[in-house]
Parts: structure tokens; sequence; C-alpha cells
């Protein structure tokens, strides 16, 4: 049985929305609920669905970037909210991250030198005279010419800034990493450059890897498991095989019917979800998916259905035991 590296216990984070004339809580937006899985060690585990549904604040919960408002995250036997100051810091050269925006996320005034040597300085993992050396290889290891590493992000095209950042998430030699949509903001032909560098890194350093993604492909070729999220609920998480062969949340099952087919002889059953997403500040009662879902009973408005495991490995949040 694989090791647990990563496990999370019912981790909410609401984002309080302020008004009137005393600056008041008026509302909450409601951005993650009751997420509850495990991560084992090694493997890619991918996180879909739709904008606005909570996986990059999923994730940056994960890390603390964001701080939640309740639960558990305990890494490698530790719970890391409870971390404070050094402790936390040296928690965060276990657990990086990897950004969507390759334009963003780098500091247009620092050279690439200085931005991959920055995690080496403030974690002390090298002194200045080792640093080139260190820097060097992490440039080969992501595709890239150590001689580029005196050249400032403007001069890169994106696929290579987003290189780049992967190689600053891997200075500190990391065991997790998120990588939130990194590919999202890529040219269709650099987008399988980097998921197939992602893939050899993961395997070449063992890294467990949450995939965040609205490519359904991607995520079918890259991940070891799968994990569906609606509204700040999580759907569906099955091993990626069994999601794609045999999804057992409608949710799943709509998402799987809009991504396209590269066979052209193939036909496939299109579901069309009626209306937006709604609005996490006021969610549904009950299974949120319910007002969008075509098998929807009046008991799915009465209670909130919990995730449970329908097959082995294989969970749920849905009260129907069929499609």
């Amino acid at each position: 049985m694989s090791e647990t590296l990563l496990e999370v216990r019912h981790l909410r984070k609401l984002f309080p929305i302020r008004g009137g004339l005393w600056n008041r809580v008026v509302a909450n937006v409601q951005a993650v609920q009751d997420a509850t899985f495990t991560l084992s060690r090694g493997e890619i585990v991918g996180l879909v669905g739709e904008s606005g549904s909570g996986k990059s604040t999923l994730g940056r919960s994960i890390l603390r970037l964001t701080e939640p408002t309740s639960g558990e995250v305990v890494f490698n036997g530790r719970d890391i909210l409870g971390l404070q100051g050094n402790e936390m810091r040296r928690m965060r050269r276990e657990m990086q991250i990897v950004f969507q925006d390759p334009f963003g996320s780098l500091d247009p005034r620092m050279t690439i030198e200085a931005i991959i040597g920055e995690p080496l300085r403030i974690h002390k993992l090298a002194s200045r005279a080792e640093r080139p050396a260190q820097i060097a290889e992490l440039l080969q290891m992501v595709g890239l010419s150590p001689d580029y590493r005196k050249r400032y992000p403007h001069q890169f095209s994106g696929g290579q800034r987003q290189r780049i950042g992967i190689a600053r998430a891997l200075a500190v030699k990391p065991s997790f990493v998120v990588a939130d949509e990194p590919v999202s903001a890529l040219d269709v032909s650099v987008q399988a450059q980097i998921v197939n560098l992602i893939q050899d890194l993961q395997q070449q350093l063992r890294l467990t890897v949450l995939f965040i993604a609205h490519d359904l492909l991607i995520v079918e070729h890259l991940c070891d498991r799968v994990m569906v999220m609606y509204l700040g609920r999580i759907m569906e998480f099955a091993p990626s095989r069994r999601l794609y062969g045999a999804p057992k949340h409608p949710y799943t099952e709509a998402l799987l019917s809009a991504a396209p087919i590269p066979d052209p002889s193939r036909k496939r059953e299109r579901i069309l979800l009626t209306g937006d997403i709604p609005s996490p500040m006021n969610p549904p009662s009950g299974c949120v998916f319910r007002t969008r879902c075509r098998y929807a009973i009046p008991e799915c408005a009465q209670t909130v259905p919990p995730l449970r495991e329908v097959e082995p490995g294989h969970y749920k949040a849905c009260i129907r035991d069929v499609l």
C-alpha cells in the first residue's frame, strides 16, 4: 500500500465580504467547503472543474499561501496549520507551487540567476560560491541552457518562462508540488512540452503533484487519480482510468461529455448543463450541483451528500446509487 504524504480533512475557506457603515461582514464567499482527501507519495493527482469551482483556492490553502478558515492539512504526519515562524519556513521547503501565469510570476527586474537562486539563499541551501553550479544544473534539468542565467524574463517565451518557474520550485528539492494550471496560459504547441517535462521530472524526482487543470485530455494522460470539484466541494475522486471509463457523478459525466474525442468516427452524447454556476456567496441548499443536474430529485435539496466510497478507491458525493 502506498505511503500517505498529504491528508486534507474538512478544509474550508471563506472570503468575508464587508460593507455598511461599520464595515462589518455581510456575507461570505464559500470558496472551499469540507474538502477531505489523501495523496500518496509519488503520485500525480489531477484537480478539474469549471472556472470558479475553487480549484486554485484549494491548492493555495493546502500550502497556506491562502490561510484556510478551518480544517486540517497533515503533511508527513504534521498538521501544518498549527506551524508558525521558522517551523513553517522549514516546511515550505517540502511544499512548492508552479503558478499559472508565467508572465506575472517572475520578477521582471531580476535575472534568471537571481530568481532561481533566491530560494537557495533564503533557505540557506547553498553558499554564494555554490549557487552558480546548482542554478546551471536546475536550468539543464528543465531543458534550458545555463548560458541563459544572466538574462531577464522579458527575453523568454511563455514556455521558457514556465520552465524557469518550474526550476525555481524545484530549487529547494520539495517532495510535493502544486501545479496551478501550469499550461493554460501557453500556446497549444507548447503545452505538450511542459506536460511531458512535468511528467519526466515527477518520475525522476519521485514528486507528489497536485495538477490543477481545465483540459480533461491532459489530465487523463498525466494523472494517476482525478478529483472533480464543483462550487467549492469535491464531487468525485477516483483512479484516472476508472473515472474516465465509468464516471459515477452526474457532474463528471457532463464534463467528460464536453471533452473532444481525437477519433472523428466516434460519437459521444453531449450533456448540456443549463444555466451558469451558482454564486459561491449563496450556494444551493443540499447538493450544490442539483440546480443543473438532470437526475435531481426533491431529496437532493434536503441534505449535503457526503463524499462516500462507492467502489474500492472510488468516491462520489451524490445520494443516488446510479446515474
